[in-house]
């Protein structure tokens, strides 16, 4: 990791540190305060930010805290297509809050994950899973980029207003493509910027931890979602957090199975790769297609 991720990494990890002590304490009155019937209050974020993007069914069933510690920009679990029985995996779980709403879409024979790299986050979710009652849900310390988590354990992945923090976004795509099972879904928050404001006009409009300079174009999340390997890409922006910046709603799906033709390993006991050499990335750059019958001459 580069000396300059490494210190955005560590300004995020800081800053929800920072966060979750708010929320658990209500020592911070700038940040985070407490009602006077000793209920933790929102930290205050931007404007498009916040626990105030959740339906209020949503925020009544859930601690306080966990609704507290909500910095996202956006409600992934409205238009996730979760079923009974799935495994569910939130990228940057923070205060769990969309790791016990997707733990009561599951169901008892379901489990939701959240992986965060923030010890006081990571203390804070595993508080909240207990006050809510929550016995399918896990809570493990890992950042989006390296999850601690099998190949192919999860049925859908979910992520609100993270993603745009990683210094290294093709990293997490292809972490959350080796995660799914094959027709596993994608469905996330995020922020994205229109496609004709590049990195500088980005930064201008709000910090990195901020959820702002980090951010994607449309265009490049779109392209990032493809190299990955997934397929039925959707980005819709809901709401503007910026000037030319949006919170939108990212689905996509990992195809049933995977196509890798072309690549050795990946044909049939009929087929024969044309090229030896043509590595997985490669043949997902091109979109070529280099399986042929071992019968042809």
């Amino acid at each position: 990791m580069s000396q300059q991720a490494d210190e955005v990494r560590n300004q995020v990890r800081d800053r929800y540190a920072a966060a979750a002590a708010a929320v658990t304490t209500g020592s911070s009155a700038t940040c985070c305060g407490v009602d006077p019937d000793g209920a933790a209050q929102a930290i205050e974020v931007g404007e498009g930010f916040g626990a105030g993007l959740y339906g209020g069914e949503d925020r009544d069933a859930l601690p306080v805290e966990a609704v507290a510690a909500s910095l996202g920009c956006g409600n992934p679990i409205a238009v996730t297509d979760l079923h009974e029985g799935d495994t569910v995996l939130d990228l940057g779980s923070g205060g769990g809050i969309d790791v016990l709403l997707s733990a009561r879409r599951v169901g008892p024979t379901g489990k939701a994950y959240g992986v965060d790299m923030t010890d006081e986050m990571l203390t804070l979710a595993r508080a909240n899973a207990v006050k809510a009652g929550a016995t399918n849900v896990e809570f493990v310390k890992g950042t989006i980029e390296s999850v601690p988590l099998p190949d192919t354990s999860v049925d859908v992945v979910v992520s609100n207003c993270v993603i745009n923090l990683s210094t290294d976004k093709p990293a997490v795509l292809a972490e959350v493509h080796r995660l799914l099972r094959p027709g596993g879904r994608v469905g996330v928050s995020d922020v994205v910027a229109e496609d004709h404001l590049d990195a500088t006009q980005r930064a201008e409009r709000g910090s990195y931890v901020g959820c702002i300079a980090g951010a994607l174009s449309i265009g490049e999340y779109h392209d990032g979602l493809t190299a990955a390997g997934f397929t039925d890409i959707s980005i819709i922006p809901t709401h503007q957090v910026a000037d030319g910046m949006h919170s939108a709603i990212v689905t996509a799906r990992k195809p049933a199975t995977d196509s890798c033709c072309g690549v050795h390993g990946c044909c049939t006991a009929q087929e024969q790769p044309v090229d030896l050499d043509t590595t997985v990335a490669e043949v997902k750059a091109t979109g070529g297609c280099g399986c042929a019958s071992s019968t042809e001459g």
